[in-house]
């Protein structure tokens, strides 16, 4: 009886933190047990192995960190996963600027994932006394598309992004690990890509270079944001005019096509950002630069990087572009 009262307590707790994380602007909510990812072991060195993660050295550090939540929190009994809409209707004016991706479009998110988890640990120490943990997101070796995934909420499509039903493919992922045992939920198993590859067909650098496999060295994303060198040469004319991210993937994917706008004040776009004209892009002062990018993540590439970008950009619309890789 004691172990069936038990389980009731942590049943209702958990719905009462899932039902907080709403209240925070989460979008959905989920829980997982710690564990060894062992199935992830062979994916991990896979990408490390054949380089898919370029310059990005930190994917090759502290990689018994990423498969082991307890190697992050002490103690761990749950890793409470939540996922944050930041999908925007809104389109840029001119179709002939530079393209940021629709997550740059508002301010920075870690700041927000990392309070609204802060704020949903205070929670948790309401209900259940003094709680050890700590809130990530994006910001430490975490493998958060598998603990998402562990804790039911979707699964990872063909391109490599977490997916959900509900609400596709535009969200930032955070987690909460704590040292207290809480109800968990089953891990999603099943995947509803299909037959469906038009994420791989729709990738202007061929990145995704099989179903569930993509080189990393090779996404735009990468090409525009974390490369700390020029863009090579052999991407110039497929950048399809992307100065910051790309969206492309996920804008050709079915179950994004149905999906509601966020509603979160952070997340939505400055209506100077979206009625720049590509002239304004091209003579962006970095005075302008910095207002229009105050508190985003684009102002991780600074205003020289971003610039280098758009020149890239323009080079390939004036046509001077080497024949050879036309």
């Amino acid at each position: 009886m004691k172990t069936e009262t038990n389980k009731q307590e942590l049943e209702n707790i958990s719905a009462k933190i899932k039902n907080k994380a709403i209240e925070l602007g989460f979008c959905d909510c989920g829980i997982a047990k710690p564990r060894f990812l062992e199935e992830e072991v062979f994916h991990l060195n896979h990408y490390l192995t054949n380089n898919y993660h370029a310059e990005m050295q930190y994917m090759a550090n502290n990689a018994e960190k990423r498969l082991n939540p307890c190697k992050l929190v002490e103690n761990a009994k749950s890793v409470i996963v939540v996922l944050c809409n930041y999908y925007s209707a809104i389109q840029q004016v001119d179709n002939a600027a530079p393209i940021i991706s629709k997550y740059a479009y508002g301010k920075d998110y870690h700041f927000f994932v990392k309070q609204k988890l802060n704020e949903l640990l205070q929670f948790i120490e309401l209900q259940m006394g003094t709680v050890c943990g700590r809130a990530f997101t994006d910001s430490a070796p975490v493998l958060e598309k598998a603990w998402a995934k562990e804790a039911g909420l979707g699964w990872i499509g063909k391109n490599g992004c977490l997916i959900t039903k509900k609400f596709g493919s535009y969200m930032f992922i955070g987690e909460l690990i704590i040292d207290r045992e809480l109800a968990y939920n089953q891990p999603f198993e099943k995947e509803f890509c299909g037959s469906c590859e038009k994420c791989i067909a729709a990738c202007p650098t061929s990145a995704i270079e099989k179903p569930y496999c993509v080189d990393g060295g090779k996404c735009i994303s990468y090409l525009t944001i974390e490369n700390k060198n020029e863009i090579p040469e052999k991407f110039h004319n497929k950048l399809n005019n992307r100065v910051f991210g790309c969206d492309i993937c996920m804008e050709v994917c079915p179950w994004n096509k149905k999906i509601a706008a966020t509603t979160e004040d952070w997340f939505q776009p400055k209506k100077k950002l979206m009625e720049m004209k590509k002239q304004e892009w091209l003579s962006l002062t970095k005075e302008e630069f910095n207002e229009i990018f105050e508190s985003s993540p684009v102002k991780r590439v600074k205003y020289e990087r971003f610039m280098q970008n758009i020149g890239v950009l323009q080079k390939v619309q004036s046509g001077v572009i080497p024949t050879s890789l036309v």
